[in-house]
């Protein structure tokens, strides 16, 4: 896809603060400093429109962009961060949860993994939860360059059995090297197709 404008809509925490559904959308979800961030500026061709962080943990609102005014790219909170404050914490579950459960555009979840790290109980319930809701999403493993293509194929069967899905069902993706990068667009291009 050819990207020619991406905007900040607004950062919200509970429905009242959404911005109209008004078009496509999809969720990018996933443990904090997996590349969210990263991933949404590769995609949308752009260096800062999400800000990047290497403190784990700042993304604590669902954020909205519009992406070529049709389309639009929510930035979930990060998980798993502990140094984040309990209070802080137990928002996060309630206010991701009702968004991914109530809004009615909302045509897929990306789901992030670091290469580097084996999914944990939080990126597991987080499948489970799509399952049981019938969200449409996809696994994409980040952070591809920082292993040699030599060393990815141990990490990648671990995700693979992690989630019980075929290794060919994960997305390998780097924001730096640009790769995944087609086969993700496409990704997105097709749960678009998928009614809810």
């Amino acid at each position: 896809m050819i990207v020619k404008t991406a905007e900040f809509v607004t950062s919200a925490v509970n429905p009242t603060q959404y911005p109209p559904p008004d078009y496509p959308e999809f969720a990018f979800a996933g443990r904090s400093n997996v590349g969210k961030s990263s991933l949404i500026n590769k995609l949308v061709n752009r260096k800062r429109l999400v800000k990047t962080s290497n403190t784990p943990g700042r993304t604590q609102l669902i954020n909205f962009f519009l992406i070529n005014g049709n389309l639009s790219f929510v930035d979930l909170p990060g998980y798993g961060y502990a140094r984040v404050p309990v209070a802080v914490k137990k928002q996060w579950g309630p206010m991701v949860e009702t968004y991914l459960a109530s809004r009615t555009t909302l045509m897929g979840v990306v789901v992030l993994v670091d290469i580097r790290r084996v999914p944990r109980q939080e990126e597991l319930d987080l499948i489970q939860w799509l399952d049981d809701h019938q969200r449409p999403y996809r696994i994409v493993v980040t952070k591809a360059d920082k292993l040699s293509h030599n060393k990815q194929s141990r990490p990648l069967r671990l995700i693979a059995e992690q989630f019980a899905c075929a290794r060919e069902e994960l997305l390998l993706f780097s924001a730096k090297t640009g790769q995944g990068l087609e086969p993700l667009w496409r990704a997105l291009n097709a749960m678009m197709k998928i009614p809810l």
